[in-house]
């Protein structure tokens, strides 16, 4: 049901510094990370980022919520070319970002879309992260409109993901899988199928 570990290969190691770079530069300039992340932004949000990589299923379109500065669909959708990712933002200065990001690091595999998510039409998508951007019964939300009948959802959460969880229960049902986070012990990533409404 999921993807392949991650490889770390050389035409990636050469994007990842590249974004790096990049990120840097307009990090000076626009809020696209807090300004201390930057010594650790290795650990902190990429390598974060790719440690969803296994979770993904192996095949169908992917979509990342909130993009912001590209964590995690950008960095995903560089180590998977293969894989078409539509990264929605709503920060007009944020999405240009992306878009430069994804010109530098040529990645022909991804679509950016600036505007919010409520108004924002996608093809049904394979699977659907989100990291740091909604209480999870909000993200359910989307991931109902957005996902294929058999994709999956991949969202990482703090401390509070229980009580997220808990809340989200009263709602909705769904298939649960908690995989704990490789970059922050009190983290944890759910892994989301067959997302239903209660009742329905």
């Amino acid at each position: 049901m999921s993807g392949p570990p991650l490889r770390m290969t050389p035409e990636l190691e050469k994007r990842l510094e590249a974004f790096k770079t990049l990120l840097a530069t307009w990090n000076a300039r626009i809020n696209l990370i807090a300004p201390g992340d930057m010594a650790n932004v290795d650990r902190r949000h990429i390598a974060d980022s790719l440690q969803l990589l296994p979770l993904l299923p192996p095949a169908g379109a992917a979509a990342d919520l909130g993009s912001g500065a590209g964590f995690p669909g950008l960095i995903l959708a560089a180590a998977e070319p293969a894989r078409t990712w539509h990264l929605v933002e709503s920060d007009r200065r944020k999405a240009t970002f992306l878009a430069e990001a994804v010109r530098i690091l040529a990645l022909k595999n991804v679509t950016i879309h600036q505007g919010r998510i409520e108004a924002t039409n996608l093809p049904p998508v394979a699977v659907l992260t989100a990291r740091a951007l909604a209480p999870l019964a909000d993200l359910l939300i989307h991931a109902e409109r957005f996902l294929a009948v058999d994709g999956v959802a991949l969202f990482p959460k703090g401390r509070n993901a229980e009580a997220e969880l808990t809340a989200a229960l009263q709602a909705w049902t769904l298939r649960v899988e908690r995989h704990p986070s490789g970059t922050d012990p009190a983290a944890t990533i759910l892994r989301i199928s067959e997302i239903a409404r209660a009742g329905a």
